[in-house]
């Protein structure tokens, strides 16, 4: 068993944890875990999940949700669901239902959970038990698009002041065709997933951009990239306007990761925290100063939230 900063790993107790908390995948253990900000408390919510990638708390309602990829020539990807405590664990996006989901995101406004589906080539939405399944955007259909990985997708996040989302397309591995795009969260009126007009091409040339996360009052996107140095293996920020027009230039602000994928904001408190797939999560502050390990070598870490 692994150790954190002296602590053993443990079973989640029954009633619903403190918050100010980490909750971060383990894609090669198969399970969900939480943890305080510091690294301290590490404690296991949930085991034997099909490779899980994307997490999403409502601490309000004392759940956790996340994407469970599957086997993705298999088209068995699943969401779970889950109280604080790991108790009531049940699944509410059934297998096969999504074809490999990535990155969750929860608006707690519109009672919607959203998700990038990579082999499924789209970016999908439910409500928070499941039900009313749909697909935003199609960018493929069939096993000759689904091997251009230019079509997948993978990060997604959500302005719901301005009824907006965010997505990656990430590329093939290393090849500098990543790229962020934008569109309504309301499809326009005769139009469906597979030819909207509204989408926005945002940023392109990128190593390979994983998860987003966005600062919506200050209008900054932060992302990962899983590329190749020295753009790539980075966290990055970028200013952009709410409606067309001029999109400040990336910045680099953490570098050295080693395949980063997860990533979650504490706005009030001015930190990121980040995961990569050498098993670290790293914390820093939002300018990328202080950056510091709290965790290393716990597996292939992927999805993490932060709940305040």
């Amino acid at each position: 068993m692994t150790k954190s900063q002296g602590t053993k790993t443990r079973r989640a107790p029954k009633g619903t944890p403190a918050l100010d908390r980490l909750y971060l995948l383990d894609l090669s253990g198969g399970r969900v875990l939480s943890l305080n900000p510091d690294g301290s408390d590490k404690t296991i919510i949930a085991t034997d999940c099909r490779f899980p990638d994307g997490v999403a708390v409502d601490a309000e309602a004392g759940h956790v949700y996340w994407t469970n990829m599957g086997v993705p020539h298999l088209n068995d990807g699943s969401i779970e669901r889950a109280d604080l405590d790991g108790r009531n664990r049940r699944t509410i996006v059934a297998q096969g239902a999504t074809f490999t989901p990535k990155q969750l995101h929860l608006d707690k406004e519109s009672g919607k959970l959203y998700w990038s589906d990579r082999e499924g080539m789209r970016v999908m939405r439910a409500n928070l038990d499941g039900s009313n399944l749909e697909t935003l955007v199609q960018t493929g259909q069939g096993d000759t698009d689904r091997r251009d990985q230019t079509r997948w997708c993978v990060g997604i996040t959500i302005d719901s002041q301005r009824g907006q989302f965010y997505w990656t397309q990430k590329g093939p591995d290393d090849a500098g065709l990543g790229r962020i795009f934008r569109a309504n969260i309301d499809t326009p009126k005769g139009e469906g997933p597979t030819d909207r007009s509204d989408i926005e091409l945002l940023f392109d040339g990128l190593p390979e951009p994983i998860d987003l996360e966005l600062d919506v009052e200050n209008r900054v996107l932060y992302w990962t990239d899983r590329g190749d140095p020295p753009l790539g293996n980075t966290v990055n920020r970028a200013s952009i306007p709410g409606a067309p027009g001029r999109l400040g230039k990336p910045e680099i602000l953490l570098t050295h990761l080693m395949e980063g994928i997860g990533l979650a904001l504490d706005l009030p408190g001015d930190r990121l925290f980040v995961t990569d797939l050498a098993g670290s999560v790293y914390t820093a502050r939002l300018n990328g100063s202080e950056k510091r390990p709290i965790l290393m070598a716990q597996g292939n870490l992927t999805g993490i939230a932060y709940v305040h």
